[in-house]
């Protein structure tokens, strides 16, 4: 890395920065669209820019940086991202710097010498880095010449992956200036555009609104039942032309069991948030150098990975937006090479999402009940707690209810909150703040299955969904609508016996509020294997005969997820499923005319509700530790200025006191631990742990 930043004069005119295409970045010409962004923001005009992924949106902030000289502040919501930007253009002899958690506080000190020094062509940050006492200060002192905002959806809280630290910016910018500054985004439809621009307070800005259309990507849905999708994903990358591939799954195990499963065809491997840094940054390389053929990644944890020779993206499970699997198929094709993406869903994806969805949001008359709670006088969250479930009204609100409800209470100003964790209660508006968000989350939802179910051109109906009327009126002619060439997941009619079969399952639910799979599996006369009991559930839900539901009760202080299958009205009807065509899988063996009927049996009932689990109880030497957890967990709210509960809920804070785990991977274990919190806060509180251990 060079000792010093480049030094590059200021200068707007087409042929200086054609010029600076060449001989910095390796470029004869730019790319469609391009160079009218990189004028404007030579020319110092504030800007918003929405492209795909794969289109050159990066150097549409890298080269006007270097044109206008002096540093460039880019703030990136991604470690993985960061650290790739950072080793692209430090192989093009830019100085770079980074400042994120994921480094030693030295390296970090060093960062902000240089970048006072004048040394760096580009500082790359961290959101968070921002609540940092002083840092914004420092960062003014030296004023950029360029401010990029990267991934600038995640400041909008109708984006598909907000951020809070990220909405925060627009306060800081005002000291940065008169730098423009270009927020860049390859998934934002009109109103998270409108909601970015407000937010950064960018009045003048330009919009940029490019080439959402993906002319070589090739689009299929298919349904398939859950326990099918790992044998069809290694059948459809058996082929070597479809490789490399991207796999996106739904969770960490399932990305982890696809993994070993695919590595029976080819060169695979998983990656996700749970892994240690060192097995992430090997997979990310070897997957980058062609060691590996196909990564099975979390959908949650974006990859940072900029490969342009991916040939196929294979979603496991349907995507919780739209904005989001645009972003993740846009990484298919980015040579311009013919590629592919298969998006595989089923029913049990909706209800998975449908699940989540009333975990994050809680009815709206439970969250009333925890603000009538809330009094002038401030009380302790967990004496508010302890006071609604002692009511017999609102014995329903169990802990976990209660933490999200003063959650989303204090985002929305119905609760206050200090460092303290006393509560007191706040404006009576928050009501339409929360029910807007929660119907525009669940309305995201809705826009996907509507997606899935479509019966338009695919790619035609991303375009249309980001606000391009007039290309969104193009078909592709690629996709599953416009050349069905045949599904991966082929269908043919069901047979005489699985409609038999499929009554056998509506006379097992009449009369009763609903039944786990797993003991419907038990007591459905014959020898229904679980696949064929889910594919048959698959197809009566979609009949609107029957819903399945995820529940949950709680064993030995361990939640237990399960899917409740219930009747509707439809199938209340007698021999209802035999006036139907089903369709079914064509690789599922057609199942025999006759069955052996079994014995009823008790075993595997699931209880539909089941009791809240008791407190833990802690010993001597935990409860020193939790003490010790929350006084770090004080000094690091009033750094971010915000509550102790926003950094961890007591419930969270308490578990990790009795496990005092000693690895980002056991501290993945601790419920409320998402890989977010381990990431932001896990090497703190590993260090807490580690200093109580060594006390006791």
């Amino acid at each position: 890395m060079p000792a010093s930043a480049v030094a590059i004069p200021q200068s707007a005119d087409s042929s200086s920065l054609r010029d600076l295409l060449r001989r910095h970045f390796g470029f004869a010409s730019f790319r469609t669209n391009q160079e009218a962004v990189c004028r404007a923001a030579v020319d110092g005009e504030d800007l918003l820019l929405v492209m795909p992924t794969g289109s050159g949106k990066s150097l549409c902030y890298q080269l006007p940086a270097i044109a206008r000289g002096g540093t460039a502040l880019v703030v990136s919501p991604l470690i993985a991202l960061i650290e790739d930007q950072c080793a692209k253009l430090a192989s093009l002899g830019f100085k770079v710097a980074r400042i994120h958690s994921g480094l030693d506080r030295a390296i970090s000190r060093q960062a902000c010498v240089d970048y006072l020094n004048g040394s760096l062509n580009f500082l790359f940050i961290a959101p968070e880095r921002l609540r940092v006492p002083g840092f914004p200060e420092m960062l003014a002192k030296r004023k950029p010449a360029l401010i990029a905002i990267d991934e600038a959806h995640c400041i909008s809280q109708w984006g598909h992956d907000f951020r809070p630290d990220y909405r925060m910016l627009g306060q800081y910018l005002p000291a940065l200036r008169p730098a423009p500054v270009l927020a860049l985004t390859a998934t934002a439809t009109p109103s998270v555009q409108r909601d970015i621009l407000e937010q950064l307070g960018l009045t003048q800005a330009r919009k940029f609104i490019h080439g959402f259309r993906r002319s070589n990507l090739a689009i299929e849905v298919s349904e398939v039942p859950m326990p099918m999708r790992g044998d069809l994903i290694c059948e459809l990358l058996q082929d070597p032309a479809r490789r490399p591939a991207i796999v996106y799954a739904p969770a960490r195990k399932r990305a982890e069991e696809i993994a070993v499963q695919l590595g029976q065809v080819c060169r695979a491997a998983a990656y996700h948030a749970g892994l240690p840094a060192e097995i992430r940054e090997s997979v990310q390389q070897k997957f980058q150098s062609g060691q590996l053929d196909c990564v099975v990644a979390t959908i949650a944890f974006g990859m940072g990975i900029d490969k342009a020779d991916v040939r196929t993206v294979i979603h496991a499970a349907l995507p919780s937006t739209l904005e989001g699997y645009y972003q993740e198929i846009g990484r298919a094709g980015r040579d311009g090479l013919p590629s592919s993406a298969i998006l595989i869903h089923s029913w049990a994806d909706q209800r998975t999402h449908d699940f989540f969805l009333k975990r994050d949001y809680p009815p709206i008359d439970d969250v009333h009940k925890v603000f009538n709670a809330l009094g002038a006088d401030p009380r302790s969250l967990d004496e508010i707690r302890a006071s609604l479930a002692s009511s017999p009204t609102t014995l329903h609100i169990d802990e976990e209810t209660f933490a999200k409800a003063i959650e989303k209470l204090f985002i929305h100003g119905g609760a206050n909150v200090d460092y303290n964790n006393n509560a007191t209660r706040g404006a009576t508006t928050w009501t339409k703040p929360y029910t807007r968000q929660s119907d525009y989350r669940r309305n995201q939802l809705e826009l996907v299955q509507k997606y899935v179910d479509g019966h338009q051109c695919r790619m035609a109906a991303l375009v249309l969904h980001f606000g391009d009327l007039a290309d969104g009126k193009v078909r592709c002619g690629l996709c599953d609508f416009c050349h069905p060439t045949g599904s991966s997941a082929r269908q043919r009619p069901a047979t005489r016996g699985e409609i038999e079969d499929m009554q056998a399952i509506l006379d097992s639910l009449r009369g009763i509020p609903g039944k786990s799979i797993g003991r419907l599996l038990k007591e459905v006369p014959g020898d229904l294997t679980r696949k064929q009991l889910d594919t048959y559930l698959a197809a009566l839900a979609k009949a609107e005969l029957v819903s399945v539901e995820d529940a949950e009760w709680i064993k030995e202080g361990e939640t237990i997820l399960f899917r409740r299958v219930s009747l509707l009205s439809n199938g209340q009807e007698p021999e209802a499923a035999l006036a139907l065509q089903f369709q079914l899988p064509a690789d599922m063996p057609p199942a025999k005319g006759s069955r052996t009927a079994r014995p009823f049996s008790s075993k595997g009932v699931s209880r539909s509700a089941a009791p809240e689990s008791e407190p833990i109880q802690l010993s001597a030497a935990s409860q020193q530790l939790e003490q010790a957890l929350k006084a770090w967990r004080t000094v690091t709210a009033k750094k971010l200025g915000m509550p102790p509960f926003i950094v961890l809920f007591d419930r969270t804070l308490r578990a990790i006191a009795h496990s005092c785990p000693t690895t980002p991977n056991q501290l993945l274990e601790v419920p409320g631990m998402g890989p977010a919190k381990v990431e932001k806060h896990g090497a703190e509180i590993l260090a807490v742990c580690h200093q109580a251990s060594t006390q006791s």
